[in-house]
């Protein structure tokens, strides 16, 4: 196979990318046939940010106007994907101020949170509040752990302005954390404003 000029590298990477924003280094050095520090250079010449700028880029472009029921600067990692009253995705990175110092064990607080607030962040409603959560912590997270977070609606108790949501933390695709959320919304979908006793 001919060997891709700089410059048509270049080209092809732009491409790729915008294609796929959340392509990693690695993944584009294996296509490209190059090192990973070629394509970190390439990046840089072509001003593209790494993977987890362009990650918070696209959810900033994409949810901006999603979610109703938090300010996103409020949600607990990073939301990569939503569907309101569907399912949602985020990215939380554990560093060390997230973890016990002796141990270096993420504090469970921390998931919890990333957990709830995208059980909030998923409802389709200006106010979503936590009536009661079920949640098992299966294994440590360690500083460095990537905790990839889904949420999951259920079912919904439109009587009782009731979301049922599901949830379930992995790091390295074993589940570290399940979570099972009843939230409050002000009114179920297709609801009128009156109310019954």
């Amino acid at each position: 196979m001919k060997r891709r000029t700089k410059k048509e590298r270049q080209q092809l990477l732009l491409k790729t990318i915008e294609e796929n924003p959340f392509i990693t280094d690695e993944q584009l050095a294996a296509q490209f046939n190059v090192s990973v520090q070629t394509i970190r250079l390439d990046r840089m010449e072509l001003s593209i940010p790494e993977l987890r700028e362009r990650i918070k880029d696209v959810a900033a472009k994409n949810l901006e106007n999603e979610v109703k029921s938090l300010p996103l600067d409020e949600v607990i990692g990073e939301i990569i994907d939503i569907e309101l009253d569907s399912r949602a995705i985020s990215i939380l990175d554990v560093k060390e101020e997230h973890v016990f110092q002796r141990n270096g064990i993420a504090r469970g607080h921390h998931l919890f949170a990333q957990a709830n607030s995208l059980a909030v962040a998923v409802i389709n409603d200006e106010l979503a509040l936590t009536v009661r959560a079920s949640v098992l912590f299966s294994k440590p997270v360690k500083a460095g752990d990537r905790v990839i977070t889904k949420a999951t609606v259920r079912g919904q108790n439109i009587e009782k302005n009731r979301t049922y949501i599901d949830v379930l933390s992995t790091v390295n695709n074993s589940v570290v954390f399940k979570g099972e959320f009843e939230m409050y919304r002000t009114k179920g979908r297709g609801e009128s404003d009156e109310t019954s006793d």
